[in-house]
């Protein structure tokens, strides 16, 4: 009995973070934190699994634009909230529709669908700057068709309703839409941290995590709480497929919170992660 506490002892003490006695021994080797992504990669240019990756982008943000669109129009067309999903259906298509995206496209791209996700990778150097270029653009105009094919399908009814576009509602002013912006996309990315963190991974191998669940959970709470101040963007190609399909003056006046938000946002959480949470500028390089 002594030796196998004196084993467990061992193992735990291979990782320099405290956590449930045991964990570590059960893992055979401690975690290596791998090189950070180059910053620019041509040759990324000459792969075919890099375009593939960007169609991924792009084919799950037009799915993510036409669902989630079609939601919005169909709580706005009902004569009241008790007549349709109402906000909590709204939030729940957001954040299903994320949850099944990203499992389908997360081992090819990355399942970023979302420039802000997208951008706080790159600060941390998950991604170089030319995948995170090509994404932001393939996730943009995904978001454009998703859009642009909603229109097509009931031009009428789509002006009328609004067309899903993100603005500041009235009573809120352009800064606390701002700051709603900012705080959201910072609960959105860093659960995308935590979620993918291979290190978590590889210490709590023991504790199953399907990633796109809390990641998917994430975008419905924040919906959830901020569908009354800006309609919730936290995703600036969703913002922008609406808004230019839309094309309507008073969705283009705010239309720079909902880039300047999430990018705040996504910086904040992405710093925090790597700064607060993994100490990695803290740690030796042996």
């Amino acid at each position: 009995m002594e030796s196998k506490e004196e084993d467990v002892r061992l193992g735990a003490n291979k990782f320099s973070e405290r956590q449930p006695i045991g964990t570590a021994a059960q893992t055979g080797k401690d975690y290596k934190e791998p090189p950070p992504a180059p910053l620019i990669e041509p040759s990324e240019l000459k792969s075919w699994s890099f375009y593939r990756a960007g169609i991924a982008e792009f084919m799950a943000t037009f799915l993510f634009l036409y669902i989630t669109i079609l939601t919005v129009m169909g709580v706005k067309r009902s004569p009241s909230m008790c007549a349709s999903v109402g906000i909590q259906g709204i939030a729940w298509a957001f954040g299903g529709m994320i949850f099944a995206l990203v499992y389908c496209t997360a081992g090819i791209s990355g399942g970023h669908i979302n420039p802000a996700v997208t951008f706080g990778l790159l600060l941390a150097r998950k991604l170089s700057l030319t995948r995170a270029v090509f994404y932001m653009i393939m996730q943009c105009l995904g978001a454009i068709c998703g859009a642009g094919v909603v229109k097509g399908f009931q031009e009428g009814p789509y002006q009328m309703l609004g067309g899903g576009a993100n603005v500041v509602a009235g009573g809120y002013t352009k800064g606390q839409g701002l700051g709603a912006e900012i705080v959201g996309t910072f609960v959105l990315v860093y659960t995308v941290f935590s979620a993918t963190d291979a290190k978590r991974n590889a210490r709590d191998s023991h504790v199953p995590i399907l990633a796109p669940l809390p990641i998917g959970f994430a975008v419905f709470l924040v919906h959830l709480a901020t569908i009354p101040i800006t309609g919730t963007g936290i995703n600036p190609a969703r913002s922008l497929g609406a808004a230019i399909i839309y094309n309507m003056d008073h969705a283009w006046d705010d239309h720079w919170i909902f880039w300047v938000g999430p990018f705040i946002g996504a910086a904040l959480a992405a710093l925090y992660h790597q700064i607060v949470i993994r100490a990695i500028p803290f740690k030796s390089s042996s």
